[in-house]
């Protein structure tokens, strides 16, 4: 197979609610894949469907090169995901290793306990009782249990809940490390900033269907959208002051908003003009739409009532 995972036209309805309205999409070998979308949107049956705990309706799935509906090859399938899901039950009183090591002999090659301890940075807590755990260690216990099978595809959602900046940081590296040995990743997450870090490409679900797919950098048009350069206007002058078109701002007092298809030629008429002036472009900044942006605007357009994803994992 030429990709890890192949989806066409998936479809599943809850009575007459159609939760999934003909989805497609797929993940390539050796990439990180985000699935993107807000609650009640599909996603959460989407990837149930593909870790084999819920049934489709219609329409084609490729994991692997295994349908994950047919229940004859479910152990063969199972050998070759990890899964990393928002709260996987646990024994509270036993130590991490001793969790971590009951799920290695789940697999038949699975890797060196020790070794998985030590990438998700649990060294030191190894006789430490599960329930004795802070909400981020936990959350990096869920990880080690996700890669302890070895496998070609690790399923993660929303993978640093209850992570602080730094720690949440360190996870993303395990994941491109991961990514980088040849693991296959399709990620679930919230956080806009995670997906801009980790995905090579993206999709977002909005009301059952793909609304948009591509990098994150190009997602939605982003990388084609007008630019805007924000400043403080100086004292004493007005937009009409200025040598190019400006409209009021309100993340700063007196502020003005340049939007433009040519950023680097209109920065230099501006930063031209102060300097003509001797005066200074006070909160100067050029960005375009922001992923967060983007995915808001994706899935707010003629979006659909949520439906309820009742989960089957």
């Amino acid at each position: 197979m030429s990709d890890a995972v192949v989806v066409t036209d998936l479809r599943k309805s809850y009575g007459a609610t159609e939760a999934v309205r003909g989805v497609s999409f797929t993940v390539e070998h050796g990439e990180i894949f985000a699935l993107l979308g807000p609650n009640g949107a599909g996603k959460s049956t989407s990837l149930e469907i593909l870790e084999g705990f819920r049934r489709r309706d219609a329409g084609q799935v490729d994991v692997l090169g295994f349908d994950p509906g047919d229940r004859s090859r479910e152990r063969e399938l199972r050998e070759r995901i990890g899964l990393v899901l928002q709260d996987i039950a646990v024994e509270p009183y036993l130590t991490v290793r001793e969790t971590i090591a009951r799920n290695a002999g789940y697999y038949r090659a699975p890797r060196d306990v020790d070794e998985v301890i030590a990438l998700v940075d649990l060294g030191g807590l190894e006789r430490r009782k599960v329930r004795t755990l802070s909400g981020g260690q936990k959350r990096r216990l869920d990880l080690a249990l996700g890669m302890i099978g070895d496998p070609s595809l690790l399923f993660l959602d929303e993978p640093t809940t209850g992570f602080d900046p730094n720690a949440r940081r360190g996870a993303w590296q395990l994941v491109r490390n991961l990514r980088d040995t040849g693991t296959t990743i399709l990620l679930t997450t919230h956080y806009m900033e995670e997906a801009q870090e980790l995905a090579d490409r993206v999709a977002v679900i909005s009301g059952g269907e793909i609304v948009s797919a591509g990098t994150p950098s190009t997602l939605g048009g982003r990388d084609t959208v007008r630019a805007r350069i924000r400043f403080a206007l100086p004292a004493g002058c007005t937009a009409a002051d200025l040598p190019v078109a400006a409209v009021p701002d309100g993340t700063l007092p007196g502020a003005v908003t340049v939007e433009t298809g040519e950023p680097t030629k209109t920065l230099h008429q501006l930063t031209d003009w102060a300097l003509r002036r001797g005066t200074v472009l006070n909160g100067l900044s050029v960005d375009r739409p922001s992923l967060e942006d983007v995915y808001l605007r994706l899935t707010s357009q003629n979006a659909p009532e949520p439906t309820t994803e009742r989960s089957a994992r």
